[in-house]
């Protein structure tokens, strides 16, 4: 299996950005189609963004989008959610998510295998 760890949360002001990182390792962990999800508290874990494993395709969800930009680089096994223009209702716990499996769907969070212990992401007013 792989392991992930997400990094870069902490507190910043409503409009900053900041960048997200989750560093995977295992075997073939590159090969793996990643995304992000988020947590708010008392809420859902919602879908923020996916990337294909060759990172030619993306998706948003709706609230992210335009704001937010997920990359990766295989090279280095590393997916990276860069955030913008923040507001208050992105303060979530954000998680990294792998598959190495093809699916048509994205968004759920059932069609993930890994997930990362999660970083939390506070945007103050």
């Amino acid at each position: 299996q792989v392991q992930l760890v997400e990094s870069g949360g902490g507190l910043v002001q409503a409009g900053g950005s900041l960048r997200l990182s989750c560093a995977a390792s295992g075997r073939t962990a590159s090969s793996y189609a990643m995304a992000w999800f988020r947590q708010a508290p008392g809420k859902d874990r919602q879908f923020v963004a996916h990337i294909t494993w060759s990172g030619g395709t993306t998706y948003y969800s709706d609230s992210v989008k335009g704001r937010f930009t997920i990359s990766r680089d295989n090279a280095k096994n590393t997916v990276y959610l860069q955030m913008n223009s923040l507001k208050p209702e992105d303060t979530a716990v954000y998680y990294c998510a792998a598959r190495a499996f093809s699916s048509s769907s994205y968004s759920s969070r059932y069609n993930y295998q890994y997930w990362g212990q999660g970083t939390q992401v506070t945007v103050s007013s």
